[in-house]
């Protein structure tokens, strides 16, 4: 079954690239640039093993929150 992430709140200007990231953050996979929310993504295949993940926000200012995700 796949793994679901939902975003349902976001800080900063729009729009906002979302990245999914392992951890620690070695690798970071682009999912989607986005406007409005909630916006829900599948775990991309490359990280689908892992439990635990580092969400990479960039908002239209170039501004980076990371949010650590467990699954």
């Amino acid at each position: 079954m796949p793994k679901i992430v939902t975003i349902t709140d976001i800080t900063g200007s729009t729009p906002f690239n979302v990245y999914l990231c392992d951890n620690p953050v070695t690798i970071c996979v682009y999912v989607d640039s986005i406007s409005t929310l909630p916006y829900s993504f599948e775990i991309p295949t490359i990280l689908q093993s892992q439990d635990d993940f580092n969400l990479k926000i960039e908002d239209d200012n170039g501004c980076i929150n990371y949010t650590i995700l467990t699954i």
